[in-house]
């Protein structure tokens, strides 16, 4: 069975409080990085998965996304899913 690689990007959602990206942010201009803003904070997953099509391996990943990787009242999320590379 085919082998998909995904990159899941989770994010609080807008308006959603953001202590460690306002740190980040209030921090930037003493280290000598002014203009920056709207810095957001959030996870990375990069995982594996078996399906026999890429339109599964992304209907599934839609679901894990939504009911385990990220809280859908306070994150949003977007996931990228292609052929593994090494054909595993």
């Amino acid at each position: 069975m085919p082998v998909f690689e995904a990159v899941v990007e989770v994010i609080p959602r807008a308006g959603i409080l953001d202590p460690a990206g306002g740190t980040v942010e209030r921090s930037l201009p003493t280290v000598g990085f002014d203009g920056v803003s709207g810095v957001r904070i959030g996870k990375s997953i990069r995982l594996r998965i078996e399906r026999a099509t890429e339109a599964e391996a992304a209907e599934d990943l839609e679901r894990i996304c939504s009911e385990v990787l990220a809280n859908p009242v306070m994150e949003d999320y977007t996931f990228v899913v292609s052929p593994a590379g090494d054909g595993s």
